[in-house]
């Protein structure tokens, strides 16, 4: 990376602490120049991986000067299809790896984006961070409270710039929620609901969609030990390979999947940071059969927030009706059902004063998709939309639930000592 002398110079004034941006001396460094080609890597070829991100970016490399050198992935079909798009993209060969401990040892990989199951998340960042690549991190970005702290500390320490996919906060419509809250329109909310419910869970979906070519899955096409990593001990089974979104083992199930993304929007719209308690129960109700899933088809969790509401999180993978997302306030109501046109009326509100009237829509906003605007922030050292503190914050309300279903205890949360408590 070339660095200039105005670089040189900006480093040692702020070397000592944080400039006025809020960038440290050790972030400034790693910014990209407006002219560097951004090189990433894919780690994870799955259906996210290909179908998401690369494609997600791919729409923006010219622009933004990118273009991906690497994939990696435990099964052969899929970071081979990884590569072929690339080659077809930019008409180079790409490397390819089964781990990505190889991805982050090579010097041309700039940033990695980590598509791979659940339970690599955090291992992935932790290491990508060390590595000192920029990343972008699907959720949830951890299982549990000790590598989640590891991630993050890892994170700051390195100065890299990270986006966590929790994607609905770059909607035009989230923004624009955002500001509507503001205003105080809809005044204080004393309850924040969402059921996201189905016909089946949505790992259902995964047995069979998003295989490249229809490929079936081999033994021999397949680095188990890799795709098992730090989960128990098995025999090979294809069968959760791809199901791998159904068993405890590898996920903790609709609330961490799912409600995560409920969770970490209502935060970016109201400001909320971290919850005080948590509830959660549920249970394999509905789909027990041959595949014999273990994350729960029923689940509902409920926090209370220090700032006085009560937030709600269900799935009702037996029946799809009901789906809904609502925020109740003492003036209206706030209502996301349909994401991409949320609406405000002032229905219900005990003490609605009139200046809300009938169905309004809220206006929209426009900010960058959720790629885009990691690879500017990567440029210009800005905060990305869902930065490491924002994971950190949907991952505590999601790990209290994922406590609370696994022993049946309420749960609370102590900031000082960044720990999850049992009631």
């Amino acid at each position: 990376m070339n660095t200039a002398c105005s670089r040189r110079d900006f480093i040692k004034t702020a070397a000592v602490g944080v400039t006025a941006t809020g960038m440290t001396a050790r972030s400034y460094a790693r910014i990209m120049g407006a002219n560097e080609r951004i090189r990433i890597a894919q780690i994870g070829c799955g259906g996210r991986g290909r179908l998401a991100h690369m494609t997600g970016v791919h729409k923006h490399d010219k622009a933004e000067n990118v273009e991906f050198v690497a994939v990696s992935d435990p099964w052969r079909i899929a970071r081979e299809e990884a590569a072929a798009m690339c080659k077809e993209w930019y008409g180079t060969d790409v490397k390819q790896f089964v781990s990505y401990r190889d991805v982050l040892a090579c010097k041309d990989v700039d940033a990695v984006m980590i598509a791979s199951p659940d339970h690599h998340h955090a291992l992935q960042l932790e290491a990508a961070a060390q590595a000192k690549k920029h990343v972008y991190v699907e959720k949830p970005m951890a299982r549990n409270m000790k590598e989640l702290l590891r991630a993050v500390d890892a994170v700051k320490e390195a100065g890299i710039v990270v986006q966590v996919g929790t994607q609905t906060r770059s909607l035009p419509t989230s923004t624009g929620c955002r500001e509507l809250w503001k205003s105080g329109l809809l005044g204080k909310v004393s309850r924040i609901e969402q059921c996201r419910n189905g016909e089946k869970p949505y790992w259902y979906g995964y047995v069979k969609a998003h295989l490249p070519k229809s490929a079936v899955v081999r033994k021999e096409d397949v680095a188990w030990d890799e795709f098992l990593m730090n989960a128990p001990k098995r025999p090979f089974d294809a069968g959760v390979y791809v199901g791998w979104y159904g068993y405890l083992d590898y996920s903790d199930g609709p609330v961490a999947n799912l409600g995560c993304h409920f969770v970490d929007l209502n935060h970016y719209i109201t400001g909320a940071q971290f919850p005080v308690s948590c509830v959660c129960n549920g249970g394999i109700f509905t789909w027990k059969d041959e595949n014999k899933f273990t994350c729960p088809d029923h689940v509902e969790a409920l926090w209370v927030y220090p700032e006085g509401f009560m937030m709600v999180y269900s799935s009702n993978f037996g029946n799809g009706s009901g789906s809904r997302h609502r925020f109740f306030c003492e003036k209206g109501q706030l209502n996301l059902d349909n994401w991409g046109a949320p609406t405000y009326t002032p229905e219900g509100g005990p003490k609605r004063d009139g200046k809300i009237r009938g169905v309004n829509e809220v206006q929209p906003i426009e900010t960058p998709d959720h790629f885009l605007d990691w690879l500017q922030c990567m440029r210009s050292g800005k905060t990305t939309r869902a930065p490491i503190e924002a994971g950190y914050q949907h991952s505590v309300a999601c790990l209290m639930a994922v406590e609370s279903y696994n022993t049946g205890r309420r749960t609370t949360y102590d900031a000082v000592a960044r720990a999850i408590r049992r009631a």
